[in-house]
């Protein structure tokens, strides 16, 4: 049977942290994240939990990666459980990492499409209509694309993110006004951190995207680095524009003004110059856009994985011209078609795209993908010998896995206690049960395929987690992305 590959040595270590970096979109989390977790949780410490955040998703992501890079799943969580944990674990890891990502990409259209219906008018439904043809076009086009772009809008959304912590800190330091209590951990003992730290989560989800291109990177060692680098240059980022945003207006009044003001940030951006504000109102358009293009990347590559092993649709791994394909084109229609539906569904209820079908839906994305993580840790914690490989470390394989499990658990059972704060939902409220009640529902229903597979299809049970074929069967890719 041929064997059917993504094309492969095309994605280089910068493209691979890239990828991670932008599918958490610095601009989205400083003009939509930290100010509505400053208004939410009426914490000042938010620069502190976010280095501590990154510090627990840095080193779950150590377990993780160093698993992606033994397995070279695309379909990262999938072959991780598969190889550490068993074949129904992985079935049941896949189809939550597919409702989970699938969750994050499409909140993503109701954001996006809210911010260009406030901006310039119109249904919020059709520009995310118009969003989903572009992300569509670029996600059935060669890896090398996307990276280009997202590259570009990366830089230059770091650069405004920089731009406005000077805006905010300069005026300030002129009077020696600069205050350092949002790292204070006193400022942690309050209410709301857990709520805090469930936002921080989900500000950081998408660090674990590189593992999904293991298949088509030059170096499958660069994949730890850009994820757990990634995780902890992102935690100093948003740490270091939470603390900004408190000194520019206040720490102990940075909630009530985030609050009262939607535009914050931008209104302390404006400090360097109107123009500014301009700039950054497009490049938001294009950060929302380009994070929905990386997990649209991520997604179908999942799909295209489980389905080149039988566990999905055979059909769905089909590759144009040969055993290498340049884009997982089945697996990107299959993401595109499941994004069109559930925005025509909210749209069609009448939903509101903010405060539903973006909250609910990333909400949902970021419990699941930290389970997954947690899962990963598992993963590499209990993986036989023969994945670990012959120079497998204590710090990947032992300490870091048992440390991460810790402290994720503490994180996913703060996320778990506030999952109602998050959405919005009235005390007592049954509703934020829906959203794990999903997660277990997804792994279920992946244990039980597996189970089915098992009776009625053994040779494609017993291929679970493969992974990639065999290098003389496919041979690599000449182009090279940055």
């Amino acid at each position: 049977m041929t064997q059917v590959a993504l094309a492969r040595r095309t994605v280089t270590p910068f493209g691979l942290w890239v990828f991670g970096a932008q599918a958490s979109a610095p601009l989205v989390v400083l003009v939509g994240g930290i100010p509505a977790i400053y208004a939410t949780t009426g914490i000042t410490a938010l620069p502190l939990t976010y280095v501590l955040v990154a510090g627990v998703v840095a080193v779950l992501a150590v377990g993780y990666t160093a698993m992606a890079r033994q397995v070279g799943h695309p379909a990262a969580y999938y072959g991780i459980l598969a190889r550490g944990l068993g074949r129904g674990w992985g079935v049941a890891g896949g189809m939550v990492a597919l409702v989970a990502y699938n969750a994050i990409q499409i909140s993503l259209y109701g954001l996006l499409g809210a911010t260009l219906a406030a901006q310039i008018g119109g249904a919020w439904w059709v520009w995310a209509g118009i969003a989903l043809v572009t992300v569509a076009a670029f996600g059935r086009a060669p890896i090398v694309r996307s990276t280009w772009l997202l590259s570009v809008v990366l830089v230059v959304s770091l650069l405004l993110v920089a731009i406005f912590v000077l805006a905010g800190v300069m005026g300030q330091a002129s009077t020696g006004d600069v205050s350092w209590a949002g790292f204070e951990v006193s400022g942690l003992m309050v209410g709301g951190i857990g709520g805090a730290a469930a936002f921080c989560v989900a500000s950081l989800m998408g660090v674990d995207a590189p593992g999904s291109l293991v298949e088509e990177a030059i170096d499958k060692r660069s994949v730890n680095r850009a994820s757990v680098v990634g995780a902890l240059a992102l935690g100093g980022v948003y740490a270091v524009a939470a603390w900004a945003m408190g000194v520019a207006v206040g720490p102990t009044v940075v909630g009530e003004m985030a609050a009262a003001d939607a535009d914050l940030p931008l209104t302390i951006l404006s400090r360097g110059g109107s123009w500014l504000v301009a700039v950054a109102g497009v490049m938001l358009f294009l950060a929302i856009l380009t994070a929905k293009l990386s997990f649209h990347n991520v997604i179908a590559r999942y799909v295209f994985a489980m389905a080149r092993e039988g566990v999905l649709p055979a059909r769905l791994a089909g590759a144009e011209g040969g055993t290498r394909v340049s884009a997982p084109r089945g697996g990107s229609l299959t993401q595109t078609v499941t994004a069109a539906l559930v925005v025509t569904g909210f749209a069609a209820a009448g939903a509101d795209p903010l405060a539903q079908m973006f909250t609910w839906l990333s909400t949902l994305g970021a419990l699941g993908l930290l389970s997954l993580l947690l899962a990963a840790s598992l993963a590499a914690l209990l993986a036989p010998p023969e994945v670990k490989g012959e120079r497998a470390g204590v710090w990947e394989w032992r300490i870091a896995p048992v440390l991460g499990l810790i402290a994720g658990l503490l994180v996913l059972a703060a996320m778990v206690f506030n999952v109602g704060s998050l959405l919005g939902a009235a005390p007592g409220s049954p509703f934020p049960l829906l959203l794990p009640t999903i997660i277990i529902a997804a792994a279920v229903t992946g244990a039980m395929w597996a189970q089915h597979l098992r009776q009625s299809r053994p040779e494609v049970y017993a291929g679970i987690g493969d992974g990639t074929p065999q290098p003389n069967a496919v041979p690599d890719a000449l182009n090279i992305s940055i």
